[in-house]
């Protein structure tokens, strides 16, 4: 079963996606990390670097943003198009230059963003290209007779204009009506655009792109989706009347969960995220990984652990790869790591085998919507693959380095520890007519929590009708525990 469970919280935006009662991927949204992938500003040329072909843009983030020449010229030179490699980046913007940009990559440690002056604009069943003249159709859509189908509706539409189309894998058997739909609300989009480039000085956002709930329902939710679950009343609502526009015949397979207890644990999901941060993973077989994620690039190890097999060395060590594949490709996806992957497989005894298992990798592989490339497997049993960056790795958004240990090993992040008093303080709310509670917390996240995070304490206050109180303990770093439940003068014996 393929599920969407949503998690709206008081301090984050939590959706999972779940292939088989399996969580592979994730995807978090807080107030002080929303996404800039796909946002477009009005930015100001600050420096122009010959030596590099770029130019770094103030678009108002805390670091400049990158633009390449070849991202440069897609909407300021026609000659230049058409020959990227001996256009310089002096000759396309200037220092001081107001320009409109998009991100097309995310910043990433002490890199700034990578911008684009291609606008773009993704719709459910299209994405929209005002400044290019090309039309295009997604790979997965394989039967030859449905391409032609989609190339001619999307000429019909362009109907002499230049601009650009890219058919997503979601328009397969959508009539033309569905489809252009779906483009006119894209092209008022780039009309506001054009209004809001015009007002102002730079830096400046004119364009955001969807929350986190409204990306899942755009980009995933589809026929292949058994149900989508949400737990927030007001989001729900909001989403079936999106879905009732764009596809009502998915309108039925939307549910709100009003169940008293965490959807998350519900559904079996935290304990997945749980394990997602773990540095060793267990295969079913007995065997297990071990995944190390550097700047640079990820390591990915395979050991057979208490597998011993039933026949020989030969087939256990097959076994194990070819399990070993399977959950390598949905470890990537989950924990939506990118760039360079080593995977260091178990020595196999015959090139039919490594072929084997590579055919598993690349089959598993597939299911990523991110797109990911496999270079081979080496004589030593090393693969080499690269998988596109998108934003954050899950380790990051999820864990913060410990300040204990000189940044050597990670805690969890404060964002954690909130959404953990919030799950505690609804749970007693559900099970008890009690009014107070006191936790125990480490002094390193009493500091954070009363600093930054102390409205999220009072909005949970607020829902549940409950008051919150901290005791510092040294011994409680990287979690919670419930010291008291009860009244106040209760309480105050122990504070």
């Amino acid at each position: 079963m393929n599920q969407i469970i949503i998690d709206d919280g008081v301090n984050q935006k939590r959706a999972a996606v779940v292939e088989d009662n399996r969580l592979v991927e994730l995807y978090i949204e807080r107030e002080d990390t929303k996404r800039t992938l796909g946002n477009i500003y009005k930015g100001r040329v600050v420096n122009v670097l010959p030596g590099m072909q770029a130019a770094f843009v103030d678009i108002g983030l805390v670091k400049n943003a990158f633009l390449y020449v070849k991202d440069a010229v897609k909407s300021f030179d026609e000659d230049a198009k058409k020959d990227v490699d001996k256009t310089l980046i002096q000759q396309v913007v200037k220092v001081g230059q107001e320009i409109i940009v998009q991100v097309i990559k995310e910043p990433y440690g002490s890199k700034g963003a990578r911008v684009t002056t291609e606008i773009t604009f993704p719709g459910r069943y299209l994405v929209y290209m005002p400044n290019n003249d090309y039309v295009g159709i997604s790979r997965k859509i394989i039967a030859e007779k449905e391409r032609v189908r989609l190339k001619d509706i999307a000429d019909e539409l362009r109907n002499d204009e230049k601009f650009g189309l890219i058919l997503r894998t979601v328009a397969e058997n959508k009539t033309k009506e569905e489809i252009q739909s779906d483009l006119e609300y894209l092209k008022l989009k780039y009309k506001r655009i054009l209004r809001e480039k015009n007002l102002g000085r730079p830096p400046k956002l004119i364009h955001e792109d969807l929350d986190v709930v409204e990306r899942v329902v755009r980009d995933i939710f589809s026929y292949k989706t058994d149900k989508l679950v949400i737990n927030n009343y007001s989001k729900y609502n909001d989403v079936l009347e999106e879905i009732n526009i764009q596809s009502p015949v998915l309108s039925d397979k939307v549910e709100f969960f009003d169940l008293a207890e965490n959807i998350f644990e519900h559904y079996k999901i935290q304990s997945q995220i749980d394990a997602s941060l773990d540095k060793k993973v267990w295969l079913e077989n007995g065997g297990y990984l071990v995944i190390d994620e550097t700047e640079a690039l990820t390591v990915i190890d395979v050991n057979t652990g208490k597998y011993i097999g039933s026949s020989n060395l030969e087939d256990t060590v097959f076994q194990t790869n070819l399990e070993a594949s399977k959950e390598i490709a949905r470890q990537i996806r989950l924990r939506n790591i990118g760039g360079i992957i080593i995977i260091d497989f178990i020595d196999m005894y015959s090139e039919e085998d490594d072929n084997k298992v590579l055919e598993e990798l690349e089959k598993n592989l597939k299911k990523d919507r991110i797109r990911t490339t496999v270079l081979g497997m080496t004589k030593l049993g090393l693969v080499e693959m690269t998988r596109k960056k998108t934003g954050k790795r899950l380790s990051s958004r999820l864990l913060r380095y410990c300040p204990y240990c000189g940044g050597k090993g990670k805690i969890q992040s404060e964002y954690e520890i909130v959404r953990q008093i919030e799950s505690e303080v609804k749970r007693i709310n559900e099970h008890t007519c009690e009014k107070n509670v006191l936790f125990s917390v480490h002094p390193y996240y009493y500091d954070i929590i009363i600093k930054n995070h102390i409205q999220d304490i009072d909005k949970i206050k607020e829902t549940f009708g409950i008051n919150i109180y901290f005791k510092e303990d040294e011994t409680q770093l990287g979690k919670i525990k419930i010291l008291r439940v009860g009244s106040i003068k209760e309480i105050e014996k122990l504070i």
